[in-house]
């Protein structure tokens, strides 16, 4: 018999419809029987208690929010009747949690490109970076003058990475320009990088060639084109061709695993993200960490509700003082412009089955695992070390996901429950969390969690996707790389001049 619900967690006041249920649909849980009282969707909530106005109603073992009204168990639970716990900034104590991870080395390998310095990329690619928006479209355009001149024949794309600012911004906000063009240009997925620059922008391009350190100057060149007598264009190729001479040499190589280093976000999230897609993430993180490798989790605003979950697995006081900083300067940021921290589900989400924020970030952290946190990044930051960090970025999905490249992942994984086509600058692949998302939008999926409610157990399942993941690693395209879907995106807080 198909199954029709889940109950997370043994302390949960609800349980998760796998499939719609009707009302007067009796089902047994803990061996009391319920009575459905309204017609409910997939992926929403049922209450199995009975619970008073206030009181907490709890998933996961969490409480994910407070009865807004007096509720009897078998009714439907929704953003209409269950309200979020969430206020302003918190104190936090320290609470040291670890698991060990019962997960041998196995040695694995994928095929990369080894760079200078070690670093190893996922992809060869040509890349055209602004230091300012007024120059897209002669980027955009040296682009296209080159995949037409060469075919991409040997390398694996040429993208000139469209943004709007290096200009007219104050303070954080241009740091945060600037850093984050610093991190494109010096990511390994890159064989060659031409840095376009005007020449009377803020972001000058001399300044921002110190900002890159110690860079291999015969993989990224610089062009300011206000300095270029006649047609910029006739200059930016020829020195493209050079950049293409050279990473049309490279060729892949076997690396160990633990060179990979794997974002881990989630957008359009449903009722079965916490159940299936966030959970195959979260072994596939842990699996990767016990080989040495690196994940990092974002999207700080969808860690409220949840964060004192990562605090407590932190390796040490240092990392759990800068997670609090991390969580507290967020909420800190939405109090300024007088946003209240909880208002965060969006309409799909909520359509999806997800009622607040708690409900969200609760599902959302299943995608770490349970390693311990060994790093904590802020935004634009490059990574210093393996293992899970936590990264400094907002929930919107192409600004965090640009953060997770831009911190030197070669590779984003996004769990989705309603869909998405977009990329970043590094592949994105997305990973449904039902399967009827897998059949409707298999040109924008690349992998079906969703197995796991029609009974595919979770071991066998991820080591389904852990070839996935290593064969996207060695070459073989993500669906948004094959759609051509691929952007940047850079946050933004204050004044534009």
């Amino acid at each position: 018999m198909e199954q029709t619900f889940i109950k997370i967690n043994p302390a949960d006041t609800v349980v998760v419809c796998l499939q719609p249920v009707a009302k007067g649909t009796k089902i047994e849980v803990d061996g009391a029987e319920i009575t459905v009282s309204q017609d409910t969707p997939a992926g929403h909530k049922i209450l199995i208690k009975d619970t008073g106005k206030g009181a907490d109603i709890i998933k996961y073992g969490y409480p994910i929010g407070h009865a807004a009204e007096s509720l009897k168990a078998g009714d439907w639970v929704n953003e209409h009747n269950l309200k979020t716990n969430l206020a302003g900034t918190l104190e936090y104590t320290y609470n040291p949690v670890s698991e060990a991870l019962d997960i041998k080395d196995e040695k694995l390998s994928f095929k990369g490109y080894v760079r200078a310095g070690g670093e190893v990329g996922t992809r060869n690619e040509i890349w055209i970076v602004p230091t300012v928006g007024c120059v897209n479209g002669i980027a955009e355009k040296l682009a296209a003058m080159l995949q037409q001149e060469t075919g991409c024949q040997g390398v694996d794309s040429i993208y000139a990475w469209h943004h709007n600012y290096g200009c007219s911004q104050l303070s954080g906000d241009h740091e945060n320009t600037r850093k984050i063009l610093r991190d494109i240009v010096l990511h390994p997925n890159a064989g060659g990088v031409l840095v376009l620059g005007l020449g009377c922008e803020n972001n000058q391009p001399d300044q921002f060639e110190e900002l890159l350190g110690d860079y291999d100057r015969e993989r990224v060149k610089f062009l300011v084109v206000q300095k270029v007598e006649g047609d910029e264009l006739a200059a930016g190729m020829e020195i493209l061709r050079g950049l293409y001479a050279k990473a049309k040499a490279d060729e892949r190589q076997d690396v160990p695993v633990s060179k990979l280093r794997v974002g881990l976000k989630c957008g359009g999230s449903d009722g079965f993200s916490g159940i299936t897609a966030n959970p195959l993430v979260g072994e596939f993180s842990d699996w990767l960490v016990a080989q040495g490798g690196t994940t990092i989790l974002t999207e700080v605003p969808e860690m409220f509700g949840a964060e004192t979950i990562l605090m407590n697995r932190c390796k040490n006081e240092e990392l759990f003082e800068k997670t609090v900083s991390m969580v507290n300067n967020f909420k800190e940021y939405f109090l300024s412009h007088g946003e209240p921290v909880g208002e965060n589900p969006s309409p799909g989400n909520k359509a999806g089955g997800i009622s607040t924020l708690e409900d969200k970030a609760l599902g959302c952290t299943q995608k770490c695992g349970r390693a311990p946190v060994s790093g904590v990044l802020e935004y634009g930051d490059r990574l210093s070390e393996s293992g899970l960090n936590l990264l400094s970025a907002p929930g919107n999905d192409l600004v965090a996901a640009t953060a997770l490249a831009s911190a030197g992942c070669q590779i984003v994984l996004f769990t989705t429950g309603r869909g998405t086509p977009f990329g970043t600058f590094v592949p994105t692949m997305k990973i449904a969390t039902n399967p009827t998302l897998a059949a409707r939008k298999p040109n924008w999926i690349d992998f079906n969690a969703g197995q796991l409610v029609e009974g595919r157990p979770m071991k066998e399942l991820v080591r389904d996707f852990i070839g996935k993941v290593l064969a996207v690693a060695s070459g073989e395209k993500a669906r948004n790389e094959a759609n051509g879907y691929r952007e940047i995106a850079i946050f933004k807080n204050g004044v534009t001049l």
